[in-house]
């Protein structure tokens, strides 16, 4: 029988989003990871800027947990193999702690793994105590390691705020905001880890100043029960799929690629911002991304685009998400009405906006079976096209999300998380003929 696994373990969380949970936990993976210690790092719920930033502090793949877009015994797996590798687990909430169902809470409290909160300091003192003893007991039966202080201003600040905590509430130590290490955002998040050239010395000179504030030990050991072990079926054996990877498609979870992997796909990598042609494929999977940032220099690629055209003319699967789905469109406006013609296979057009379209966790009945992931978006499509499919959100957030469809292409606002149905992401990227292969 396959035995639990042991490893220290926490989840960073905060009152709300903004208060710098992905520097603090980026700080956490690289002091331990320069102390020598592998580092495992986890986000909890849909995010792919963040992990970015997260595989570079840790020097490990990161992957999503949540207990409905992944499943809790998907999340378990993920858990209890990180468990056999690594000497700490950093798991980087979502939102405010509490926040959403399920939560950053729901999580923690099911694999009983506990709590690092993270408060912004700025422009506070005692009150930091009463949000830390709020976070710690709003909730009794919450595993609660201790508070941080981020973007705190002098050595005096920090002794307030340590000073304020009460009922043995635990100081894991505190973030200038001198130091330098904010990481820049955009209209989706945080700006990508590979347009950052100082993410390193960011990272290092955030670890470091952590280093000076707090006692570097690690947390308590979490038991992390053993999955039921799940196969994976060839679905795929021998279907080479071209994947959009540069500056304007780069939002793919980790989990979905070692999928296909694992279902026998061959995976071919390319840029549509600047390679001429696509590489041999039967298949091609165009996912989220900046495309608005670049649309100029994507309609320009004429050679890709005919290419691209040309696949799909051929009726060969392709699966496009939010941004792939945009570079499939007639024309993407940016926010300044910079208007550049692109692929034109799905007729219509998007216009980026100031202000956030639609956020919300999926789940779409498509023909090949139900699918499950997120959408976020700061643009508006118009077109004719009547959908195939609209997802739910299992909590009333915003967004019915179409899915369309013509031939062999499938494109949606719809970020799908694949291992939520392999048979279905399987069915959706096999051509024609695929026994043959």
């Amino acid at each position: 029988m396959t035995q639990a696994r042991h490893c220290p373990a926490v989840l960073i969380a905060a009152p709300a989003s903004g208060q710098g949970k992905t520097t603090v936990t980026a700080a956490l993976a690289r002091l331990h990871r320069n102390q020598g210690r592998k580092v495992r790092v986890f986000k909890c719920g849909p995010d792919f800027l963040d992990p970015m930033i997260l595989e570079r502090a840790s020097g490990a793949p990161v992957y999503q947990l949540d207990l409905w877009m992944v499943g809790a015994e998907e999340s378990r797996r993920l858990l209890w193999e990180a468990a056999g590798e690594a000497d700490l687990i950093l798991i980087e909430g979502v939102m405010g702690l509490f926040d959403g169902t399920p939560s950053s809470a729901d999580l923690a409290r099911h694999f009983g793994v506990p709590v690092l909160g993270v408060i912004d300091g700025t422009a506070m003192a005692q009150t930091f105590g009463a949000l830390a003893l709020g976070l710690a007991r709003y909730q009794p039966d919450l595993p609660f390691a201790g508070v941080l202080a981020n973007r705190v201003g002098t050595q005096r600040h920090a002794q307030l705020l340590e000073g304020s905590l009460t009922e043995g509430l635990r100081w894991y130590g505190a973030l200038s905001r001198e130091t330098g290490i904010e990481l820049p955002s955009r209209h989706l998040g945080l700006v990508q880890a590979s347009e950052l050239n100082d993410l390193d010395l960011r990272l290092d000179a955030a670890a470091a100043a952590l280093a000076e504030t707090c006692e570097v030990a690690l947390p308590p050991a979490v038991t992390f029960a053993a999955p039921t072990p799940v196969p994976c079926e060839p679905l795929l054996a021998g279907v080479r799929i071209a994947v959009a990877r540069d500056e304007a498609f780069a939002f793919t979870y980790g989990a979905s690629l070692d999928l296909l992997r694992a279902m026998g796909a061959e995976l071919s990598f390319f840029s549509p911002v600047h390679d001429a042609q696509l590489p041999p494929c039967h298949s091609l999977y165009l996912p989220g991304g900046y495309p608005e940032l670049h649309h100029q220099l994507l309609a320009a690629n004429t050679s890709m685009l005919a290419a691209i055209r040309a696949h799909h003319g051929a009726d060969k699967p392709l699966l496009a998400e939010c941004g792939g789905m945009l570079y499939l469109l007639d024309a993407l406006t940016d926010v300044d009405g910079q208007r550049a013609e692109l692929l034109g296979l799905l007729p219509g057009a998007a216009v980026m906006q100031k202000r956030l379209a639609a956020l919300a966790l999926q789940a779409v009945e498509l023909p090949e079976g139900t699918l499950r992931g997120h959408t976020y978006h700061h643009s508006l499509t118009t077109t004719e096209l009547a959908p195939i499919a609209r997802g739910t959100s299992p909590n009333g957030g915003r967004g019915a999300e179409a899915v369309y469809r013509i031939g062999r292409l499938t494109a949606s606002y719809v970020h799908f998380y694949f291992p939520s149905n392999p048979a279905a992401i399987a069915a959706l990227f096999c051509p024609k003929g695929a026994s043959h292969i």
